[in-house]
């Protein structure tokens, strides 16, 4: 059963409203959101790194983004604070709760400042990961620039590691930032990227960049010395996980001279669901009963797949001279291992 949130006066004492910051024409709206921890510890998430997210929701709106239920915690545990009257949590959260996701966007406020009080309770050596739960480049950052306040204040840190992932060319604005952060620091950035295709992106990813902007970025940064590579996540079972769509991928990240390439298999958690599996019977409705049945219960692809998938990319990684540098990204794995199911692989070989 649904928990029942309870129900706020219509007005609050207060009568303060949300501070809203910008508000696109498609009416996309950016809300303050100030912040007194920026830092989630390995202990809260379950994940072995620290992580970093300086908004909260995302204007690329991809359809599979496994990261809408931390949009709706904010919105719920701003409702039961009294911060949001029952009209603005309706409208903050959407009809489903994840609707608002790409559409009510917070943007974290001093956030230099929580940062500095976090960074005292991180030990040398340990990994801090910008960008698991929303996009640190997507087009909000060009005016509230929130990650390269963030990427300043590292700069300072010594003998940590860190990981940037981001669909976006803006992360080419931060070559100066990024390059200094390596000097005394492990860096690794990954560009992500599921396709080359353009049409099929657009189907998947409403709002994010074209594959050929952010091949173009990814070779900015090799260019400028930065340790960048290709983050092919998620694959999708079905859609984009055979040799020839993964090949093509790996043969564009060495042609534009990326030093690694990942790669991981569709996370389809409850939250989701509703908004991933529509697209995919638009689509591709063929592949929804197996979908349906390969995630139910569970939100990791089978293990028998993730291991057949794990092979298809490693041999692909060695044709075009990747080595295998996953020292690092095995890091940003989570904990928990995903259940035993059937979702086969598509293509020629396993």
């Amino acid at each position: 059963m649904t928990k029942q949130l309870p129900l706020l006066p219509a007005v609050r004492p207060s009568g303060r409203q949300p501070v809203v910051l910008d508000e696109r024409l498609r009416g996309t709206r950016f809300v303050s959101l100030p912040a007194k921890r920026v830092l989630n510890p390995p202990s809260a998430t379950g994940m072995a790194y620290w992580s970093l997210n300086p908004y909260v929701g995302c204007e690329f709106g991809c359809s599979y983004c496994y990261a809408r239920y931390t949009h709706r915690y904010v919105v719920e545990r701003a409702h039961d604070a009294g911060k949001l009257t029952d009209a603005e949590f309706a409208d903050y959260r959407g009809a489903h709760g994840w609707e608002a996701f790409e559409s009510r966007i917070f943007v974290k406020e001093h956030v230099v400042g929580a940062l500095e009080a976090d960074l005292k309770h991180v030990p040398l050596g340990e990994c801090i990961v910008i960008g698991t739960a929303t996009d640190p480049y997507q087009p909000a950052e060009r005016r509230f620039r929130i990650t390269r306040a963030v990427l300043q204040r590292l700069m300072r840190c010594e003998g940590l590691s860190f990981g940037i992932i981001t669909k976006s060319p803006l992360i080419a604005r931060d070559c100066d930032l990024l390059v200094r952060l390596q000097e005394r620091n492990e860096l690794q950035v990954h560009v992500s990227l599921i396709t080359l295709d353009a049409a099929l992106a657009r189907k998947l990813e409403a709002r994010s960049p074209v594959p050929a902007a952010r091949l173009r970025a990814l070779r900015k940064l090799v260019d400028a010395g930065v340790n960048a590579g290709l983050i092919v996540a998620p694959v999708l079972p079905g859609v984009t996980d055979d040799v020839a769509h993964l090949d093509a991928l790996c043969a564009a990240a060495r042609d534009v001279g990326a030093r690694f390439i990942h790669a991981g298999a569709l996370r389809l958690y409850p939250a989701i669901r509703d908004r991933f599996l529509p697209v995919l019977g638009e689509h591709f409705p063929e592949l929804v009963p197996k979908y349906e049945r390969a995630y139910r219960g569970h939100g990791y692809a089978p293990r028998d797949y993730a291991k057949a998938l794990s092979r298809r990319i490693e041999r692909l990684r060695k044709k075009h001279g990747f080595n295998n540098q996953s020292a690092m990204f095995d890091r940003y794995r989570p904990a928990r291992m995903p259940v035993q199911g059937e979702l086969e692989l598509r293509g020629s070989s396993p």
